[in-house]
Order: structure tokens, then C-alpha cells, then sequence
């Protein structure tokens, strides 16, 4: 019997293990880095261990401290969540020596299938389809396009789309260098690359007597840079026949390699229906909440129950309704998904039924580890929430997530909540059209997800409204003095705002009757009341209320309209804060890993300079227009701040240091 578990991670998962633990009557032991001390998931357990550092490899990543750590605390077992260290054999095999129980399947089943090479070749040999492994240099020009893939890991980190036997070269080289510095193994492979394919996978339990159960399928299709955005189950895809050949499949291989506990089994669907194994995620995935509400199981028990031998009896549970889950990141899908960094200012979402547990009726439910006021770490994955709605058919469940998703107030770092809403809503969603290309062939990173200019202004405009009745309510002297008054009317008071990278300039003046606009592109927007923290507006007949939330340096706006986060811009900026032309500055927080140029080198628009290793992902740094690079600040292996200059980049027709030794970048090997 588990008396006593280590949760060996962080953030949202480490709390859902743990609300399973306590209602099973299971005593927890949090882990937490020096950044995370903080953190909600340290709070919830019974006790906490420090792992001294900030970045995974110096906490997270250590199998060693996190085994000390558990035998510190009097725990008698280990779960270790996702990511990480969840499907690494050693650490698993270094639990067992330590005498500790293992949530989780045999060390020998999670290498192998810890291979991507070396797993399709085992569940091949079963029967079970695979794609035919390509040789990087042996590649035809009748195989493209080809996906590149690294051996080992996943997250969509080291792989690549290649169109053309001339890129090859390049992206294998980078595929390689991404997938050493994440996995510790640069082994890499291709293979053929489906064009609208969905990925469809399939939860399994098995436990320590030979049962296996196939639970249900998931798709998660919906797909930025190969990562997750959206699961549902069940997929619109699969009808009865295909999920019973799928089920066989997914039992073969769990049963093909003696696999106990939680596990997923993911494979490529084509159009036509035919499909193929991809891989083996031996561990509890990401998604699993849609298939806790469709089913009323809960996975983290089970997995649990089965660590201590206990047996599956009967067959699984029969699918209720739909669920789908909406991973919420705090990234900018218009700046290539960059991810963000900062105070959360403000997190809520409103009418949950559920958090972290399986709901017992039709809702919402919440699994998150973040509040308000917690910082949102360069060092750690940027996925704040996962919210869930399970109804009883999928345009019902994607209508109640879509609306609940819009009425959230997120306030800080900028978040994919607004493309998660408008692909929610998109008739192809839907339609259940959807493949792994949706976001791409939909443009949905500055398309879907863009708020209109009108809602911008409008927001813009409840802003400075509201920043006036602010400001006069704190006004240290005549504060009884209406806002904006004046003993003789000049000209309209000016606000500006910036929002994604420009300016809105509002102007308004005060009169007998209040604030009012002064902008011709104003004509016709009404202004029914304002507050410091609310304004409402008539807009073509129709009145909207805006709520506005004053930050250091930054603005929220929400209203049923949609959320705009502004930034104000000040009357007077500081001259030192200028930067010479052609600086590239680093976008976030992170550590530069790898640079191509060097100073004097030509260089074209969009080429990449340099990258930053942030949140788990490499960012590439371009050239911002054809020039040449006149100083160079980045060195691999160095830390910068957001907004650290990186490169200065002087435009063709500027001036370069040593202009007549002007050498052409190469690219990157």
C-alpha cells in the first residue's frame, strides 16, 4: 500500500496527482526549484522538498535529487507526472533501487518504447502499421515532403516538414543540434510526411495481471509546431469500425510490450482511413482530463491502484457525451507562438463545476496551476490552464468552452486564448474538419486570432475614458473638479495607447454632459457612463460595457467585444531608451544556444541570426532587412533579459564597421 507519494513535478499536474492522493487518503510530497517556491502545488501538499536552482536541469531534471528528496520526506513512492523526467527509464529504474514504488510501467517498457526508432520496429513485428523509416541520406525525390523527427522525446522539439531535397541538409543538422541539447540524443530519421493526416490516439490501462483496456480515443489534431492545442473524444473521425481496429492496435502494442499503468498509444490517420503507429507516450498525457469526463474514471487513481496490484475487472466504462480541452499557453501565436513571461496579474474563469477532478454532470472543468499574481517563469513550460467542457454532444461542448474561454479575464504575459476561441467557433472545426495543417491552412495565427481594429479602438477608448475618472478620483488637490475640466476649452485631451506594435492616439474633451470623443472616426460611439474600472459605450445602437484593469505598464480591456491588452505610452519618453537602427533585441527572457553570424557578415531579411532556448522551445532571431551585421552582443551559453540588444543590424545603404571586409553569412550547420 502507497501510504506516502512524491509528485516529482510541478505546476497543474503535481496538483492533480494530488487531489487523486487525498481522496484516496494518500499523503503527498511536493518538489519545487527556487522559482517555484511559491507556487500552488507546494502549498497543496503535505510537505514540500527544495531543489536548489532555477532551471530543469538543475532541479527537475535530476533524477538523483528527486529520489534524496523522497527518501527525505518518508515517501514510499513516486509519480512522476508528465514532461521531464516522466518516460526516463533511468530515473525510473533509480526509484526502484531506492526501494520506492514506481506510478508508472517497467523501466524496460518505457525504453522501449522511449524510441521512436526502435519502438516501430517492435509493434511492427506485432502486426501493428508503422511508416517506413527513411535514411536522412538516402532520401528520393519521390518520398518528400518528409517529416524530420528526433529518436528520442517528443513536444514536437527536433522536428522538422521538409518540402524540398535542398533543405534537407539544413534541417537535419538542426533537427539533430535541437534534439541533443533537449534529450541528450541527437538521433534523428524521417519519415514520409501525411499530408492532412489527424492524430488520433488511444488511452490505455493495464494492469500487473495481463488486462489491458482500450479507453476510448482522443484526436488532437489541432497542432502549433507538432504540440497539442486542442483533444476531444471522441474524435468526429472515427466511426465504430475504425475505433475497434485502433482499439486491437493500441492493446497490441501495450500487450507487445508488457506494459502496465496509464499509457497512450498515438497513431496518423489518413483521409482515406487508413493509419499507423507514431509512438508510445508511457506516462499520463496532457489530455487525459476529456477522457476522465467522457468516462468518469479517474486515471491518476487508477494508476495508483494498479502501482499497488490491484486488478481491472469487467470492461471499461461506456463513453458519455463529449469533452474537449483547450490547452491555455501564454504565448503570442502572431509572433511564431513566442512564448511570454511576467506577473499573471489577474486568472479567472468563471462558472467552473470542476477542478482537477471528475465531474459528476455537464460543465466546466478547470485544471490549473496558476493564481493571480504568480510569475509565469522563462524556464518552464508556458501552459497555464486546461479547460474542459463536457456536454452531451461536441457543437455543444465547443460552444460552452468557446464562451467560457472568451469571458475569462487573463491579465499579463499575452496568451492563445483569442485563437482558441476563434478555431472553436470556425464552421471547419465545427464540421469536425480538422488535420494536423488546420491552424497553418487557416492562417490561424494572424487571421483567426487578430482582435479587429474596430474593437481595438473602441477598447482604446474605454481606457483613456477610464484612465481620467482614475486619475481625478486620485487627484491630490480639486478632486471634486469634474475629469478633463477646464476653466477655458482648448484643445481635446490626448491618450495614447499601443497595441501589437501601434500607436492609437485618442482624444476627447469634457462637457457639461461628461467625456466625450473627439475623433472623427469616433462618429457614432456614444459614452453612456464611465468609472475608473468601467466603461459603457453605445456603439451603432447597442450598448457594451468595458471593464478596464490598470497594470505597471499595461492596460486590460475585456468586454464582450473580446480582450485587448494596451499598453499606455508616456507624453514624455525617455531619450536613453532609444536604440540604434537596425537592433535586434531578444523578445523574452532565455539563453542564446546557438549564433550563425559573425560581426561584418552580410546578411538577408528573415535570415536566421541567432537562437534563444526559452520555456522548452529554441526561438530563432532573423535579420529584420538586408544589411550587415555591426555588432554582435550574443555568445552561446549567455543569458539575456527581455529586451536585451542582441545584434545590430545596419540596413543596405548604412554605414558597417570595416565595410570593405564584408564577408556573406553562411548558413547555419
Amino acid at each position: 500500500m502507497i501510504t506516502n507519494l512524491l509528485v516529482a513535478n510541478r505546476g497543474e499536474i503535481a496538483l492533480r496527482v494530488v487531489r487523486s492522493c487525498r481522496e484516496s487518503g494518500i499523503g503527498t510530497v511536493a518538489v519545487h526549484s527556487d522559482a517555484d517556491a511559491g507556487q500552488a502545488h507546494v502549498a497543496a501538499a503535505d510537505a514540500a522538498v527544495r531543489l536548489p536552482g532555477v532551471t530543469p536541469a538543475e532541479t527537475y531534471l535530476r533524477a538523483d535529487a528527486l529520489v534524496d528528496a523522497a527518501l527525505a520526506a518518508g515517501a514510499d513512492a513516486v509519480h512522476p507526472g508528465y514532461g521531464f523526467l516522466s518516460e526516463n527509464a533511468a530515473f525510473a529504474r533509480a526509484v526502484l533501487a531506492a526501494g520506492l514504488t514506481w506510478v508508472g510501467p517497467s523501466p524496460e517498457s518505457m525504453a522501449l518504447m522511449g524510441s521512436k526508432v526502435e519502438s516501430k520496429r517492435v509493434v511492427a513485428a506485432a502486426g501493428v502499421p508503422v511508416l517506413a523509416e527513411l535514411d536522412p541520406d538516402a532520401v528520393t525525390d519521390a518520398e518528400f515532403p518528409v517529416l524530420v523527427k528526433a529518436s528520442a522525446g517528443g513536444g514536437g522539439r527536433g522536428m522538422r516538414i521538409v518540402r524540398e531535397r535542398a533543405e534537407l541538409p539544413g534541417e537535419v543538422r538542426g533537427a539533430r543540434a535541437e534534439a541533443a541539447s533537449a534529450f541528450g540524443d541527437g538521433t534523428v530519421f524521417c519519415e514520409r510526411y501525411v499530408e492532412r493526416g489527424r492524430h488520433i490516439e488511444v488511452q490505455v490501462l493495464a494492469d500487473t495481471h495481463g488486462t489491458v483496456w482500450a479507453v476510448g480515443e482522443r484526436e488532437c489534431s489541432i497542432q502549433r509546431r507538432h504540440q497539442k492545442v486542442l483533444e476531444e473524444t471522441p474524435s468526429p473521425a472515427v466511426d465504430d469500425r475504425l475505433r475497434e481496429r485502433l482499439f486491437d492496435a493500441a492493446r497490441a502494442v501495450a500487450e507487445t510490450v508488457d506494459y502496465v499503468g496509464a499509457g497512450t498509444v498515438e497513431f496518423l490517420v489518413t483521409e482515406s482511413g487508413e493509419f499507423f503507429f507514431l509512438e508510445m507516450n508511457t506516462r499520463l498525457q496532457v489530455e487525459h482530463p476529456v477522457t476522465e469526463c467522457v468516462t468518469g474514471l479517474d486515471l491518476v487513481a487508477w494508476q495508483l491502484r494498479i502501482a499497488e496490484g490491484e486488478r481491472l475487472t469487467g470492461s471499461p466504462p461506456p463513453v458519455r457525451g463529449h469533452a474537449i480541452e483547450a490547452r491555455l499557453y501564454a504565448e503570442d501565436p502572431a509572433a511564431g507562438w513566442r512564448p511570454g513571461s511576467g506577473t499573471l496579474h489577474r486568472f479567472a474563469v468563471g462558472e467552473v463545476g470542476t477542478e482537477f477532478g471528475v465531474p459528476d454532470r455537464h460543465g466546466i472543468r478547470l485544471d490549473s496551476g496558476v493564481t493571480d499574481g504568480c510569475e509565469i517563469s522563462v524556464h518552464y513550460d508556458p501552459l497555464l490552464a486546461k479547460v474542459i467542457a463536457w456536454a452531451p454532444g461536441r457543437r455543444a461542448a465547443a460552444r460552452r468552452l468557446a464562451s467560457t474561454l472568451a469571458s475569462a479575464r487573463i491579465h499579463g504575459p499575452v496568451t492563445n486564448r483569442d485563437l482558441l476561441v476563434a478555431v472553436l467557433r470556425h464552421p471547419d472545426f465545427l464540421a469536425g474538419e480538422t488535420d494536423t495543417g488546420f491552424l497553418t491552412r487557416h492562417h490561424a495565427a494572424t487571421v483567426l486570432a487578430a482582435p479587429s481594429e474596430s474593437v481595438v479602438r473602441w477598447s482604446a477608448l474605454a481606457a483613456a475614458l477610464a484612465d481620467a475618472r482614475h486619475r481625478r478620483a486620485h487627484a491630490r488637490v480639486l478632486a471634486e473638479l469634474p475629469a478633463g475640466w477646464r476653466n477655458v476649452v482648448s484643445a481635446p485631451h490626448t491618450t495614447v495607447y499601443r497595441h501589437d506594435g501601434t500607436e492609437h492616439a485618442i482624444h476627447y474633451t469634457a462637457t457639461r454632459a461628461g467625456l466625450v470623443p473627439a475623433d472623427d472616426e469616433d462618429t457614432g460611439v456614444t459614452v453612456v457612463s464611465s468609472a475608473p474600472d468601467r466603461v459603457v459605450l453605445e456603439i451603432a445602437g447597442v450598448r457594451y460595457a468595458f471593464d478596464v484593469a490598470r497594470y505597471p505598464g499595461s492596460t486590460a480591456v475585456d468586454s464582450p467585444l473580446g480582450s485587448v491588452s494596451l499598453v499606455p505610452v508616456p507624453r514624455l519618453p525617455d531619450p536613453a531608451a532609444a536604440l540604434a537602427e537596425g537592433s535586434l533585441t531578444a523578445p523574452m527572457p532565455g539563453t542564446v544556444v546557438r549564433v550563425a553570424v559573425t560581426v561584418g557578415d552580410r546578411v538577408r531579411a528573415g535570415q536566421p541570426l541567432l537562437w534563444l532556448e526559452a520555456m522548452k522551445m529554441e526561438h530563432r532571431v532573423a535579420a529584420p532587412a538586408d544589411g550587415v551585421v555591426r555588432e554582435l552582443t550574443a555568445t552561446p551559453g549567455c543569458q539575456v533579459d527581455q529586451g536585451s540588444v542582441l545584434a545590430v543590424v545596419a540596413p543596405d545603404g548604412g554605414e558597417a564597421d570595416d565595410a570593405d571586409d564584408v564577408t556573406t553569412a553562411k548558413e547555419p550547420a
